[in-house]
């Protein structure tokens, strides 16, 4: 009898156990969306991007997903097209209802997408560099990376510091180069930089000779701060060689990867620019705050994709787990308590750096998250 009855006990458990799991795979999915720019001359950015999503909603769901339900990414290919991330930033939120979008990839394709999230009262954490996604503030839209502005005010100080103050600009113009160039422009001014060449180039040209010929040209040019994103730059860099300019050459972070390097080849020697510590992780200090998240990071990503890791996956991974954070404060998918709770986020450390947020200021990073690194024998190194 005794046996008979741990039987039944045994089958309820188990039946319990079953009904549970099934109770649990069929919970409502939490619906992050998402526009990146996969394919096209941002692709350099995108693709990161889409894998480093991909691979933490996998690892966040293997370990019980948020909330007692999985995640489901929605995610769609602009092209580096500003006008089809607007199409699809409408379907995410008209036909796929998602909580919350993580990206786009670059500054048009997110303040194409800009209105409607604020229309819709969605979410939105971009992973784009402009400070126009975020200044002035708007209410529904937040973003990971640093600023332009920051960027310009790091190589500006560092340039000072190395006694130059006569500089050329050459920037893309996409609306990360833009939006670049009349951050420097306004930032040059105040810190007492004299610009002495302001060239620009489109993001799909493949010979930056004529600009870079008018800037050797240029009286008493002391130093060229490239601003651009993607392939462009290092093109830039090819380029700056053949003419045999030998002057400090700075880039922006939108080309702060490995990625950047092996494009340019030998060309890259010397270059600065401002990056986060991703790119330096096993090169900071054993007390850094920022050393286990980028290690952590750099490792699942590179063991997963057999690929280098770069500052642009690094802000999709902070995007998504300062998505995660808030709607974990939050308690549910409301998108008005969500939206309230990323606002609220105090001391998370992710790739980019400490990260506190408020009613005025949707990124959170200031200055000191930067590093000024320099490519030295075809790898990263710190120089501050």
């Amino acid at each position: 009898m005794n046996t008979f009855i741990r039987r039944v006990a045994g089958m309820a458990a188990g039946l319990a156990l079953a009904t549970g799991l099934t109770v649990a795979s069929a919970a409502e999915p939490i619906k992050i969306g998402s526009v990146l720019s996969v394919t096209g001359p941002a692709a350099f950015l995108g693709d990161p991007e889409l894998k480093t999503l991909q691979l933490y909603v996998e690892k966040l769901n293997k370990e019980g997903g948020l909330l007692g339900r999985p995640l489901q990414l929605i995610h769609y290919d602009d092209g580096s097209d500003a006008n089809k991330a607007n199409s699809f930033g409408k379907r995410l939120i008209e036909d796929d209802k998602v909580d919350i979008i993580v990206g786009g990839t670059t500054t048009g394709s997110t303040m194409s997408m800009v209105p409607l999230v604020e229309k819709a009262e969605v979410p939105f954490i971009s992973l784009a560099g402009a400070v126009v996604i975020v200044e002035p503030v708007k209410k529904w839209v937040f973003k990971t990376p640093h600023t332009d502005r920051m960027a310009a005010e790091k190589v500006f100080e560092d340039m000072k510091k190395r006694g130059l103050t006569k500089v050329a600009l050459l920037s893309e113009t996409s609306g990360f180069g833009q939006s670049g160039k009349k951050e420097t422009e306004a930032m040059a001014a105040k810190m007492g930089i004299t610009l002495v060449a302001n060239e620009t180039y489109g993001a799909k040209d493949t010979d930056m000779t004529p600009q870079l010929t008018k800037i050797k040209n240029a009286p008493g040019v002391q130093a060229v701060f490239v601003f651009g994103l993607g392939q462009g730059p290092a093109v830039v860099n090819k380029n700056y060689r053949q003419l045999g300019i030998a002057l400090p050459l700075y880039h922006a972070h939108g080309v702060a990867s490995e990625e950047f390097i092996k494009l340019s080849g030998p060309a890259a020697e010397g270059v600065r620019l401002p990056a986060a510590a991703l790119l330096v992780a096993s090169k900071l200090a054993a007390n850094d705050p920022q050393k286990p998240v980028v290690t952590e990071y750099r490792k699942a990503y590179g063991d997963r994709y057999k690929e280098d890791v770069s500052t642009f996956g690094g802000h999709a991974y902070d995007g998504l787990m300062l998505a995660v954070d808030a709607i974990k404060r939050a308690g549910a998918t409301d998108r008005a308590k969500v939206r309230d709770a990323i606002e609220a986020t105090k001391g998370y450390v992710g790739t980019g750096g400490r990260v506190n947020m408020s009613a005025t200021d949707h990124m959170g990073l200031d200055l000191s998250a930067f590093r000024m690194l320099e490519v030295k024998n075809g790898d990263w190194s710190l120089v501050d």
